[in-house]
């Protein structure tokens, strides 16, 4: 980029609006708000919670918020779906810096500061850090173990961190509005991976997105297969949206899963029917399992749990993409 988003927009005023799409987040939600409340930044902030219709008590958890601290505001995100949520969060907006947290993620109290600091420094439109996954159950300490090691999920820095630097996505986000809304905002048409679209998107028009590893959010992993599984099943499905929307975009990291999907089971197939002798290739990715599960795991139980997690995120996401239909992502007009 030959202008610097200082240079286009101006120099960022220490104002911050931080928006969080909410949906049945009754578990976390008021300790995150905490956290945003409890900043040391120096200058105004506000928070939208953009709040979609749960059924666990977040809306009136929500309310509380908002009547206890008049910097907490709540809108009505109708349908639920989280690029919509974070849309009406920005439409409500008062400031030119937009940060994202989400209901379930907690950030430090300097990362606001820190955030605005990159931004200005950077000239960048949108900087980010780690996800840092923390479980408290056994099983979730598994899943946050190998959210953070590039044999459950890959290499991506925001994951499993690396140098500050240019980069294709961060976790999360700190926006300049002004490029937010020159691209549209976040696309409705996305149920997942709308933060890795929306970046494209900005880096299309000429901005930067930079990763900084001193930005760390804690994230709560789920706490079943069965919400991993959905989870991840669902990331791989949208990631393939993407990849037909913006050609040229899917690397080796993202054809991985869906290779060692079809690797697989045509090996428990083939082996099956022809040969034992092709069931070699799906014992040799049950023992890389079995491996990535001693690396990762710092404890027996966390161990015996990682080859069913591991196994969960890989299958599912694999499978995601693989059955991802062309009917998904119907037309829809992006917020102006």
């Amino acid at each position: 980029m030959t202008t610097s988003a200082n240079e286009l927009y101006g120099s960022p005023e220490p104002k911050i609006s931080v928006i969080l799409p909410v949906l049945n987040e009754s578990k976390y939600l008021e300790e995150a708000v905490k956290a945003v409340l409890d900043q040391d930044f120096g200058g105004a902030i506000e928070i939208i919670l953009a709040i979609g219709p749960s059924n666990d008590g977040t809306e009136v958890i929500a309310q509380s918020l908002a009547k206890a601290d008049s910097r907490v505001v709540v809108v009505s995100n109708p349908s639920g779906r989280t690029a919509s949520g974070l849309n009406l969060a920005v439409a409500a907006s008062r400031y030119s810096i937009i940060v994202r947290v989400d209901g379930h993620s907690k950030i430090p109290k300097n990362y606001l500061s820190l955030a605005f600091e990159i931004l200005k420094e950077t000239g960048a439109v949108n900087v980010g850090g780690i996800m840092a996954a923390e479980g408290h159950t056994v099983f979730e300490r598994g899943v946050a173990r190998a959210m953070r090691s590039p044999l459950g999920v890959g290499a991506s820095r925001f994951h499993t961190g690396g140098g500050a630097a240019s980069v294709d996505t961060v976790y999360l986000g700190a926006f300049r509005k002004q490029a937010l809304v020159a691209v549209g905002g976040f696309d409705e048409r996305f149920t997942r991976a709308q933060d890795w679209e929306l970046n494209f998107r900005l880096r299309a028009a000429g901005g930067t997105i930079f990763f900084d590893p001193r930005l760390v959010v804690t994230y709560r992993p789920r706490s079943t297969v069965k919400a991993l599984a959905k989870q991840y099943f669902e990331y791989g499905r949208w990631r393939r949206v993407v990849s037909r929307r913006h050609e040229g975009t899917i690397n080796y990291r993202y054809l991985a899963p869906p290779f060692t999907v079809i690797g697989v089971a045509s090996s428990l197939i083939l082996g099956a029917v022809i040969s034992p002798i092709l069931f070699v290739p799906a014992l040799v990715y049950a023992l890389f399992i079995l491996i990535a599960s001693a690396r990762i795991g710092k404890s027996l139980g966390e161990f015996v749990s990682l080859p069913l997690i591991l196994l969960t995120m890989h299958m599912t996401w694999g499978i995601g993409f693989l059955t991802s239909p062309k009917s998904l992502a119907p037309a829809v007009t992006l917020r102006p």
